[in-house]
C-alpha cells in the first residue's frame, strides 16, 4: 500500500477515531429523530409521552458514564498487566483490539445520544411523531447495549492473558509472513549480488517501519532508472547509513528518502520478523527466575514452529508489480534467530525446554528449503554446545545428545 494508505489505516486502529465516530452517530440520532418528524405520516400507532422517553434516556446516561468509566479501567488495567506478564510490544495490539474499541466506542455513543435527546426533548424539539420516533431509537440503543455487554462480559475473561496475548502476536505474524509471502520482495525484483550506483543515505535514527513501493516506482519509471533497496521493514536505521542504490541520473534524493517512513519503534505491517521476536520475548520473560514458567517458553517454541513451517511451505507469490525496484530478501537464518536464540539462551538450564527445542529445529531441518535447513541446524549447534555449560546432570546432557544424534542418523 502507499504511504497514505498506510497513515489511514494505522489512523483507523485508534480509539479515539472510532469513539469519535460512534459518538457523533449517536447525536446525529438523536438530532434526527426532531428533523425527521415532518416527513412521517401523520396517523403513527400511538403515542409516546415524554416522560416516558426521558426516564428511559436519564436511565442510560447515567448508567453508560459509569459503565464507561468502569470499561477504561478495567482495559488500562489489562493492558498493564500484559505489560508486566507478557511484553510491551504486545501491549499495541491490545490497545488496537476492535473489539474493546467497539465496545467502547458504542458506550461512548449511546451516552451522547441519551444526553442529546434528554436537551432535545427538555426544550420541546420534538413533536408527537418525533417522540415516537426517538422512543424507536432509544429500545434499539438499549438492544444494542445489551448485546455490547453480554460480547464484552466474555471477552474481559480473556483480555490481557498470556495466552490470549500470546494469540494475538502469533496471529499478527502470521498475517506478515503470509503477505510476504504473497510479495516476497514487496512486489520488485529479487536484489542479487551488489548494487552499483548513486547511494541514498538515511537522515534519520529509527526503526524503518514502511516503504512507499509505489512512489519509488513512480519515480524510477520518469527517471528511467532502477532502485535497489538494502533494507526491509524492521531495520534499525542511523544518520548516513545506506538505504537506497540507483542505477541512473539522481539529481535530488529526497523522493527516495520520502518513500521510507522511520519511527522509534518497530510495526507488526510489513515486518515478518518483529513478530517472532516478540514471541521469543514472550518466552524469555516468562523463563525469568522471576516468572519461572517453562510451560509458556515451551508453549511459544510450538507456535514459531508453526510460524517457519508456513514460511517454508512457501506460497503463491503474486507477479512483479514493480519491475524498476530491486528488494534484498528476507533470509532465513534471519528468521530462525529471532524465533530461537534468546529462548536458547535463557532456558539453557532447563532440560524440558531445551528438549521441546531441539526437536522443533530438528522439525525445522526436515524442510525442503535448504537455507531453513542449514540455519536450523546451526540454532541446534549453538544451542546444544549452551545446554552442554548450563545443565549439571550428565545424563540431561546426554538426552539432548541423543535427540540430536538420532535425528542425524534418520536424515541420512
Amino acid at each position: 500500500m502507499t504511504r497514505w494508505q498506510w497513515l489511514l489505516q494505522r489512523l483507523t486502529r485508534r480509539l479515539w477515531l472510532r469513539a469519535s465516530l460512534i459518538g457523533f452517530l449517536g447525536i446525529a440520532t438523536a438530532a434526527l429523530a426532531a428533523v425527521v418528524e415532518g416527513f412521517l405520516p401523520w396517523h403513527l400507532p400511538g403515542t409516546i409521552g415524554a416522560d416516558a422517553v426521558d426516564s428511559l434516556l436519564n436511565i442510560i446516561a447515567s448508567s453508560m458514564l459509569a459503565v464507561t468509566t468502569f470499561s477504561l479501567s478495567v482495559a488500562t488495567s489489562a493492558y498493564a498487566s500484559a505489560t508486566s506478564n507478557v511484553t510491551p510490544r504486545a501491549t499495541r495490539l491490545l490497545v488496537e483490539d476492535r473489539l474493546t474499541q467497539n465496545v467502547l466506542s458504542t458506550f461512548v455513543g449511546s451516552f451522547l445520544f441519551a444526553v442529546v435527546g434528554i436537551i432535545l426533548l427538555r426544550t420541546g424539539a420534538y413533536g408527537d411523531r418525533g417522540r415516537v420516533v426517538l422512543f424507536a431509537a432509544t429500545i434499539f440503543v438499549v438492544a444494542l447495549i445489551v448485546l455490547t455487554l453480554l460480547r464484552w462480559i466474555d471477552h474481559l475473561t480473556r483480555l490481557g492473558r498470556v495466552g490470549e496475548t500470546t494469540e494475538r502476536v502469533e496471529d499478527a505474524a502470521r498475517e506478515a509472513l503470509e503477505a510476504r509471502l504473497t510479495r516476497p520482495y514487496l512486489g520488485g525484483k529479487p536484489l542479487v549480488g551488489p548494487a552499483n550506483g548513486i547511494e541514498v543515505c538515511s537522515t534519520e535514527v529509527g526503526y524503518l517501519q514502511h516503504i512507499d513501493m509505489a512512489a519509488l516506482s513512480d519515480w524510477a519509471e520518469s527517471a528511467s532508472a532502477t532502485i535497489a533497496l538494502l533494507h526491509t521493514p524492521g531495520a534499525f536505521l542511523h544518520h548516513g547509513r545506506v538505504i537506497a542504490v540507483v542505477d541512473g541520473p539522481l539529481d535530488d534524493p529526497t523522493p527516495i528518502r520520502d518513500a521510507f517512513t522511520i519511527g522509534t519503534i518497530r510495526s507488526f505491517d510489513q515486518d515478518p520478523r518483529f513478530g517472532l521476536a516478540v514471541m521469543s520475548e514472550i518466552a524469555s520473560r516468562a523463563l525469568s527466575p522471576a516468572v519461572n514458567d517453562p510451560g509458556t517458553a515451551i508453549d511459544i517454541i510450538g507456535r514459531n514452529l508453526r510460524l517457519l513451517t508456513l514460511w517454508a511451505k512457501g506460497g503463491n507469490a503474486e507477479d512483479v508489480i514493480y519491475p524498476r525496484i530491486h528488494v534484498s530478501p528476507l533470509a532465513d537464518s534471519d528468521l530462525v534467530e529471532d524465533a530461537f536464540l534468546a529462548i536458547a539462551r535463557d532456558g539453557a538450564g532447563m532440560v524440558e525446554v531445551q528438549s521441546r527445542l531441539q526437536k522443533a529445529l530438528m522439525a525445522l531441518a526436515d524442510q525442503s528449503r535448504p537455507d531453513m535447513r542449514a540455519a536450523a541446524l546451526d540454532q541446534s549447534t549453538l544451542a546444544l554446545a549452551r545446554s552442554d555449560q548450563a545443565l549439571p546432570l550428565p545424563q540431561d546432557r546426554d538426552r539432548l545428545h541423543a535427540i540430536v544424534r538420532g535425528h542425524r542418523l534418520s536424515a541420512r
